[in-house]
């Protein structure tokens, strides 16, 4: 079962597509995250989901929300698909132990070996203040995301 909205995000750190190292913890106190989970790298659903995230990479930026794409794939792997797409924010491989952050989060799908589309909205201090998940084969919608966004914004 996927994380509860009001509830610690679990810290962890993965490599980058560039093989840097990027910790949920170093944006604490400073920018909200918006962890973007998708399936597989190539594939179309998550191909134009990723796209028009790129599209629309103002409405992060301008809200203080640092986007983090995470997948199972390799870093080589979301090297290859991010300068394909030209996406200008990092993707995360939670390739090895396969899917442990995924695991963590409770969006990992066992049967089929990647996780699902879900997405958490986390503060500064490192709370989920929002979180949305689609059925298989289902894209999220732009306006999900504004509306998660808004979540994060006082009251």
């Amino acid at each position: 079962m996927a994380l509860e909205n009001d509830t610690q995000a679990p810290d962890f750190e993965l490599v980058n597509q560039y093989g840097e190292h990027i910790q949920l913890s170093q944006y604490r106190g400073d920018k909200s995250v918006a962890l973007v989970f998708f399936p597989l790298a190539f594939s179309g659903i998550c191909s134009g989901e990723l796209c028009t995230l790129r599209d629309n990479l103002s409405l992060f930026e301008n809200s203080g929300v640092e986007l983090l794409g995470i997948s199972v794939d390799s870093r080589h792997a979301l090297r290859a698909w991010g300068e394909q797409e030209n996406y200008g924010f990092n993707l995360l491989a939670d390739f090895w132990p396969h899917g442990a952050v995924a695991k963590e989060y409770g969006v990992f799908l066992e049967e089929k070996g990647f996780s699902n589309r879900a997405t958490f909205l986390i503060d500064p201090n490192g709370i989920i203040r929002a979180s949305f998940i689609t059925a298989p084969g289902e894209a999220r919608s732009l306006e999900a995301y504004r509306a998660a966004i808004g979540e994060l914004q006082p009251a």
